[in-house]
């Protein structure tokens, strides 16, 4: 009956100690928590208003426990989605991750149409305002600079009050189909510069036909400026 006893008692005991040893739900979902609120107090220091809450975790989970700090992470940009997943893991001799799911709002200035704007109109810092928005309601992005986007032109037409993501807008070419330019031929030790025709439009950072006007031959160049192309050599 005393063995009996025993082996019944060092069972429950193991029980006890695997059940104490072991990373309950409740441990994760405080780690995503402070996880987000440390990240929400950046945000905050850079002018955001962050409000969120994590998702439930069913409280029978038991994983392996953690010899070391949980490791979190977001899964994708929550400034970018109201619902962002938190992947809590553990890279301990018994490794695992889960992923916990929250619900965040982020309030902050944004620039918005101040009237509608007409597919290639170009923007200028009267037809912007700047508005208080939920940031992460917009799966495209913000905009926030006037400086930054002023001279780009409007892709597609934008209703008043709309927010400015970067989509919506496109850069102005700086060379046009027929414009004379300057073409440099660049190399490590050295460049040389001729004058060119382009014959096509495009933007700076983009690759055009340009024909010398001095060989007629026709290359290939990126526009590096408003009437400038380069020719890597």
């Amino acid at each position: 009956m005393r063995t009996i006893f025993l082996a019944t008692f060092c069972l429950s005991t193991l029980g006890l100690n695997a059940a104490a040893a072991a990373t309950t739900a409740s441990e994760i979902r405080d780690a995503a928590g402070q996880f987000i609120e440390t990240w929400a107090d950046e945000q905050r220091q850079q002018q955001y208003e962050v409000n969120f809450t994590v998702g439930s975790i069913d409280s029978r989970l038991s994983l392996a426990a953690c010899e070391q700090a949980l490791e979190t992470a977001f899964t994708n940009d929550p400034l970018r989605t109201t619902s962002p997943s938190v992947m809590v893991s553990c890279a301990g001799e018994r490794p695992w991750r889960m992923f916990v799911t929250a619900s965040v709002e982020v309030h902050g200035p944004a620039l918005v149409a101040a009237r509608p704007l007409a597919r290639g109109e170009r923007i200028s810092g009267e037809l912007l305002q700047e508005k208080q928005v939920q940031i992460n309601a917009s799966r495209r992005g913000i905009l926030t600079d006037i400086e930054q986007v002023s001279g780009m032109l409007v892709r597609r037409p934008v209703n008043a009050g709309s927010v400015l993501t970067p989509d919506l807008l496109e850069a102005p070419n700086a060379v046009e189909r027929g414009d004379h330019v300057i073409i440099t031929a660049k190399s490590a030790v050295f460049s040389v510069s001729s004058r060119g025709k382009a014959l096509a439009s495009a933007s700076v950072g983009e690759q055009v036909m340009v024909e010398n006007l001095q060989s007629a031959r026709t290359v290939r160049a990126t526009v590096t400026a408003p009437a400038r192309v380069e020719i890597a050599m």
